[in-house]
């Protein structure tokens, strides 16, 4: 299955993943300094969720294609059933 991330998606998508490697980094340097376990613990929550919604915009994109697709006739039904259930797959990896 390949996405193709419109230039607004695509960035988005990378300023989530960024903000996520800059929290881990943060945490990394937490720990390493010895901070407050409830201080590390909420860090590590914000880089989580930065990860998952980088995710849940990739899968939304996706399925935006896969019915686009399927409405400009290049997909069938069938077509789209799979990729749903490929989709749905990822979404569940995530939850």
């Amino acid at each position: 299955m390949e996405l193709d991330l419109a230039a607004a998606e695509l960035k988005a998508v990378l300023n989530r993943l960024r903000r996520a490697q800059g929290q881990i980094s943060g945490v990394i340097r937490m720990i390493e300094e010895g901070r407050d376990c409830e201080e590390v613990v909420t860090q590590l929550a914000a880089a989580s969720r930065a990860l998952d919604r980088a995710g849940f915009a990739i899968i939304a994109t996706g399925l935006q294609q896969c019915l686009t697709e399927v409405e400009n006739g290049s997909r069938t039904p069938e077509d789209r059933d799979e990729m749903r259930g490929r989709l749905e797959t990822l979404f569940l990896s995530l939850a």
